[in-house]
């Protein structure tokens, strides 16, 4: 089951919505779809409510049994020893944070307008993962990757296959290269591979694309290993590509770099979707 409230639905995504979802209310659709139509739909709904607020609230197999996600909203979901809830700010907050909206818009207008600006400092990481499938709670980490940047070059990477319960579905071994071999000669146990790969991480800034889906499974699988959850600062160039590449068919990593003129030499191996991603990053943050 899912269920989306809007509070300021524009009429194209209102159509994308009802093809999948029953509007029960205005700007309120349940229904019940895939995990990949879910995050399709999410997608589009971050892309085109600009000011409005959504949220969506769907079925999981965690402790809650249900997951959430809020966009523009002034209660922020924090995690409470592996249990997500929802922090209200205090209202003097909310009073700050209402009146400052139209202010805080003309001054990112302004940031944007200004030439060279980088997103964050020319030090951070980039990550991406391999999985056994989409869903956090149920699924497992097949493969970890980061580069290291440092003055904007990149200074150092790290990759490592890691052994999973179970054999790999016939399409994950499609898409990724990676098979039950591999993962038995070359792989880590998690309990290994995941102290390491957090360390790399250290407590820099994290740049990811569609970075709700690797936090989750590092959330998750921290969790799982009674290991510290990751706190860094996240940049999300999803975000970033929905504000500075319009008129685009999708948002996907492949597809921005088509479009940025970036080569992808290994499309869906851990260490390669990096290196792309970093160039990615750079191009999109030399957008006006």
């Amino acid at each position: 089951m899912i269920v989306v409230t809007l509070s300021d639905c524009p009429a194209r995504l209102r159509g994308d919505l009802t093809k999948w979802l029953i509007e029960i209310n205005t700007g309120v659709y349940v229904g019940q779809v895939s995990a990949r139509v879910r995050d399709e739909l999410w997608d589009r709904i971050c892309e085109h409510v600009k000011d409005g607020r959504a949220t969506m609230v769907f079925s999981a197999r965690n402790e809650q049994g249900l997951q959430f996600r809020v966009h523009n909203t002034t209660w922020e979901p924090v995690d409470f020893d592996g249990i997500t809830l929802m922090r209200r700010p205090a209202r003097e907050i909310r009073e700050k944070q209402e009146l400052s909206v139209s202010r805080a818009e003309q001054m990112r207008t302004a940031r944007r307008s200004q030439p060279g600006r980088v997103l964050p400092a020319d030090n951070y990481v980039v990550i991406d993962l391999e999985t056994t499938g989409l869903a956090a709670a149920d699924e497992q980490i097949i493969e970890l990757a980061a580069i290291r940047v440092r003055q904007g070059r990149i200074a150092e990477e790290y990759e490592q296959l890691v052994r999973v319960e179970g054999k790999l579905k016939p399409d994950i071994v499609q898409l990724t290269g990676i098979d039950d071999a591999m993962l038995e000669t070359q792989g880590k146990p998690i309990r290994q591979a995941l102290p390491e790969y957090m360390a790399f991480l250290d407590d820099d800034t994290i740049v990811a694309h569609h970075a709700s889906f690797d936090i989750s499974f590092l959330r998750a699988a921290c969790k799982r290993e009674g290991i510290p959850l990751p706190r860094s600062r996240i940049v999300d160039t999803l975000d970033i590509a929905r504000k500075r590449m319009k008129g685009l068919s999708d948002l996907k990593l492949t597809t921005l770099a088509k479009t940025l003129d970036v080569p992808i030499l290994t499309p869906h191996r851990a260490l390669a979707d990096c290196r792309v991603l970093q160039q990615v990053y750079v191009k999109l943050n030399e957008i006006r």
